[in-house]
């Protein structure tokens, strides 16, 4: 399983919080790439509710992890 910010754009506006099947289900009706839903395939279905794309790649970029200065634009 990788990700990328290409791939997890296509999960930003998914129902938070989801379960692994409906984050699946999401990327289906939304015609999100087939490596989404293989990811999301691979993870672990233990029932687990997921808050935000932070629970699913740990590593995903947060807005404090861009060098910029929003009060200059």
């Amino acid at each position: 399983m990788y990700w990328t910010l290409e791939l997890a754009h296509h999960l930003e506006d998914a129902p938070w919080p989801a379960t692994r099947d409906e984050l699946i289900d999401y990327a289906i009706r939304s015609g999100a790439p087939l490596e989404v839903i293989e990811n999301l395939q691979q993870m672990e279905d233990e029932g687990e509710v997921y808050e935000g794309m932070e629970e699913i790649w740990p590593d995903y970029p947060r807005k404090d992890d861009f060098l910029f200065n929003e009060d200059e634009y």
